[in-house]
């Protein structure tokens, strides 16, 4: 699997771990790719999505605005702070997992959405165990809404680990919504955030 995050595919099948169990996915390849124009109508209907605004809980203010959408993806792929990859199931486009610097904390967090038709099938773990594989700089954060199971369990298969809460407006559901704030600490052969040798 290449190394590098920003070009070319990571390819990924199934959970290559030794005594890892078989998952849902294993016979399908997943497959990480830069996001070309066209996956954006696919990120879109994803958004477009209720019930998985709903469980994202913080999300755009209005979902179906296409212009405001596409001035996001805009600044995405033009933020060289940004690594963002199209995450392909089969061959077709499930989704995207990224990793970007919060702007107010100025810690490296990772995010992805993977579409409903993909929910339940491992998708979202293979492909952010793809993504922590190429993007190797740590400690990386996620975060997810409290009641937000699934998604905060895929991060803890992925070993991160629970390390703090917060509180903020979710504009999917309109009012104040906790979130559960997890951390992947550095490991041997691994880069901090700032480019030097991980603390042993």
């Amino acid at each position: 699997m290449g190394r590098d995050a920003r070009r070319g595919e990571e390819r990924w099948r199934g959970d290559q771990r030794p005594g890892a169990r078989p998952s849902s996915t294993s016979a399908r390849e997943i497959v990480l790719r830069d996001v070309a124009d066209a996956d954006l109508d696919v990120f879109f209907a994803h958004q477009q999505d209720a019930e998985a605004v709903r469980m994202a809980a913080f999300t755009a203010k209005d979902p179906a605005d296409r212009a405001a959408f596409e001035e996001h993806w805009r600044k995405i792929r033009a933020d060289e702070d940004v690594t963002v990859r199209t995450v392909l199931a089969g061959g077709a486009v499930a989704g995207h997992v990224a990793s970007y610097v919060h702007t107010e904390l100025g810690k490296l967090e990772v995010t992805y959405w993977i579409g409903r038709e993909h929910w339940g099938q491992g998708v979202a773990t293979e492909a952010l165990r793809a993504f922590l594989d190429a993007v190797r700089k740590r400690p990386i954060y996620g975060r997810a809404a409290k009641d937000n199971v699934a998604s905060l369990r895929v991060l803890e298969k992925c070993g991160f680990v629970l390390v703090g809460s917060d509180t903020g407006f979710s504009n999917a559901r309109g009012a104040q919504v906790e979130e559960l704030i997890l951390k992947l600490a550095a490991d041997d052969g691994t880069l901090t955030a700032e480019g030097a040798s991980p603390d042993r």
